[in-house]
């Protein structure tokens, strides 16, 4: 008999055209728990209901949680990893942490399955919850970030995607789990657009026309795409990004979600130290010159037959916090 592998959640699908990122706090109340425990279970069921309206569609939605309502609302056993958000940088150079307790990355084609989606599954929490941040997004041209550079370029594919997104047997207990941050990006698109396309080159560590990374001996080491590469014993440590600009040009706010799954937090969470502090400190990711961020929060994303199991879990007898 093959070994039984819990089915992750669909954080590793196809990328698709269109996005809604919904970031929500638990309302106070045993009562409340106990509705989004059950909802656990309704959200597979959910989004097939919807999506089979549109099999073409490619509907997706990965659900995760943050550190204190996992206690609040699942207690022990807990996930070795998760803890609260941490910060990093200083003075006008910060990754934020922002509230967050619930996490629905909610993907599609088209927009109206994304938003039919949404109101759905949200429907069905009520005032469990209150919807602290929520961005809809959608796919830039030629798959590129708001800023114009091709975005998720060394995205690991196939089986690749899943050993380093899947956690293992380094926490058996939540095999097939991940663990996902997010952050929103607002950029000074006057102060980018400004600069001409060669120093843009630099600070991103690519060509812009072709996506090409520029030679060693001319990409900066405060490049972004040196200080987010990682290396540990001659091997390159990668994580799965979907990011997706954003944007109301009215009001003048252009940008970018950043999403990005791993098996640990702490792949990205180093590429946040070097962006935010610097590698060596000081050398910080001149991206950030022009890019503010306003929210992050992290989230444990159970694999998708825990986290239907959920629905059944008793409401913890004690909120015990082991924070890292």
């Amino acid at each position: 008999m093959p070994e039984y592998r819990p089915e992750p959640q669909a954080f590793s699908s196809p990328v698709t055209r269109s996005a809604i990122f919904i970031v929500a706090t638990l309302a106070n109340g045993d009562g409340h728990a106990d509705i989004v425990r059950a909802w656990c279970a309704d959200v597979a069921p959910v989004v097939r209901a919807v999506g089979h309206r549109v099999p073409s569609g490619k509907l997706s939605c990965v659900c995760g949680f943050g550190s204190s309502a996992w206690d609040r609302l699942f207690g022990g056993p807990r996930p070795a990893a998760l803890h609260p958000f941490r910060e990093y940088g200083s003075g006008e150079r910060v990754a934020v942490a922002t509230p967050g307790d619930l996490l629905l990355h909610i993907r599609a084609d088209s927009m109206d399955l994304c938003f039919e989606l949404a109101t759905q599954l949200l429907g069905k929490l009520g005032d469990a919850i209150r919807v602290v941040d929520e961005v809809h997004g959608f796919q830039n041209f030629d798959m590129r970030a708001m800023i114009g550079f091709v975005d998720g370029t060394e995205n690991p594919t196939g089986r690749e995607a899943v050993d380093f997104t899947a956690i293992g047997d380094e926490d058996a207990e939540f095999a097939g789990s991940s663990y996902v941050i997010v952050q929103k990006y607002l950029h000074d698109m006057a102060g980018w657009n400004a600069l001409p396309v060669e120093k843009q080159e630099l600070i991103i560590g690519r060509k812009k026309l072709s996506d090409i990374e520029l030679d060693a001996d001319v990409k900066p080491s405060s490049s972004h795409s040196s200080l987010t590469t990682l290396d540990e014993n001659g091997q390159e440590v990668k994580i799965l990004r979907d990011n997706m600009p954003f944007g109301r040009p009215g009001a003048g706010e252009f940008g970018t979600y950043f999403i990005g799954y791993a098996r640990s937090p702490a792949p990205i969470e180093q590429m946040l130290e070097n962006m935010f502090v610097g590698r060596p400190p000081g050398n910080y990711d001149r991206l950030l010159d022009f890019s503010r961020a306003v929210t992050g929060s992290l989230f444990f994303v159970p694999s998708a037959d825990l986290l239907e199991a959920l629905a059944d879990r008793s409401a913890p007898a004690a909120v015990v916090r082991q924070h890292e």
